[in-house]
């Protein structure tokens, strides 16, 4: 597999402790995407974003490429990753878009 230029990237202290996030909202127009990562803590309704990135549809791809590339190699390693958990949780876990949740897109707002 060719590889492009090599890159070097830098991670700052403050970034490097990273957040924890289990509820994630996918939203999109013809231009970007935008992932927002939010902490939902049991039995509470509500949730802050805590981060926000925002990405071209090319970039969306190949970070989904690479995600399913590191699930494949970590299902390997470490057995199947089971997704669910009880049905009242399941209503504010775990990655939603606004198809979902029964909103229009931004493309059909329009």
């Amino acid at each position: 597999m060719q590889r492009g230029p090599q890159i070097n990237i830098s991670l700052e202290d403050d970034v490097a402790m990273g957040s924890y996030a289990n509820l994630g909202l996918v939203n999109f127009s013809a231009a970007e995407f935008v992932l927002d990562f939010a902490r939902v803590m049991p039995g509470t309704p509500r949730a802050r974003i805590l981060d926000r990135v925002i990405m071209t549809p090319a970039h969306a791809k190949a970070l989904q490429r690479n995600l399913e590339d590191a699930l494949k190699r970590y299902e390997a390693a470490h057995g199947e990753i089971r997704v669910g958990g009880q049905p009242a949780e399941e209503k504010y876990f775990g990655f939603r878009t606004p198809m979902d949740e029964g909103e229009a897109s931004a493309e059909e707002k329009r």
